[in-house]
């Protein structure tokens, strides 16, 4: 009987007839109108995917569009298994990734707070940076600086200069090997109390070579901004730990 009124309807009524495929208990006016719901429904959540911010809501998101497809597809033509099985694997991979994401930026978080309590034990020990200042001991007046060549030299011979770029003085060191290597001068008590620099000249039988000229520093502070490690020297510098070139 429900088979024949199914069929009388559907001359008059197309949503009746267009659901004829799903047999006699979806053919009923409260089952149109669950599928029509389950259907807005699923547009909703398709509409909301794009706005997702993380793995779980697209999990889940993707749960429920699955559920409702395949509560919906035609019996006739079901989805493709191997299709939604790659969907699965799709979505399982990007949470994944995300946990994994999660868990690398909590290690890199506690390596830089490690860091940092370790630097601490740093303070008031002396680096080498980057730079040609020349430290000069308030007591003794004695200047300190150092530089680095890629190649043995014939001769070497370091400049200090004053601030307002005049030569103070002259340091001879003679044949230097590739390396690194440190100088000592004596200020004179003309140049005391200035701010001093210095320019390393190195000659491989009168050819020059270059070299890269590096300052003495204490450090007085070590702190950490934005996952980085610094130290914070005695000039007023806050260098990062990567650019220390040796802690003494």
């Amino acid at each position: 009987m429900a088979i024949s009124h199914i069929s009388s309807t559907s001359s008059s009524n197309p949503a009746l007839n267009a659901l004829n495929g799903f047999g006699a208990s979806a053919a009923t006016p409260g089952a149109a109108a669950t599928k029509a719901k389950s259907a807005a429904k699923t547009g909703a959540d398709a509409s909301s995917l794009g706005n997702t911010q993380s793995a779980q809501d697209q999990s889940d998101r993707f749960l429920k569009l699955l559920v409702a497809q395949m509560s919906n597809q035609d019996p006739l033509n079901p989805m493709d298994s191997a299709q939604v099985t790659s969907q699965m694997a799709q979505i399982s991979t990007v949470q994944g990734v995300q946990t994994l994401n999660k868990t690398v930026s909590g290690l890199d978080n506690q390596f830089t707070q490690l860091q940092t309590m370790q630097g601490a034990a740093l303070v008031g020990h002396d680096v080498a940076t980057d730079g040609n200042a020349l430290r000069v001991d308030a007591d003794t007046h004695k200047g300190a600086g150092g530089f680095e060549i890629d190649s043995p030299a014939t001769s070497v011979s370091v400049d200090i200069l004053g601030p307002s770029g005049a030569t103070v003085g002259t340091v001879k060191l003679g044949p230097q090997g590739a390396g690194s290597h440190a100088f000592d001068f004596d200020v004179p008590p003309t140049a005391q109390g200035q701010a001093l620099t210095f320019r390393v000249n190195a000659l491989n039988s009168e050819a020059p070579l270059d070299s890269k000229p590096f300052a003495f520093n204490s450090i007085e502070a070590v702190s950490s901004a934005n996952g980085k490690l610094a130290v914070e020297l005695d000039d007023g510098r806050r260098v990062d730990y990567a650019d220390v070139r040796a802690f003494y």
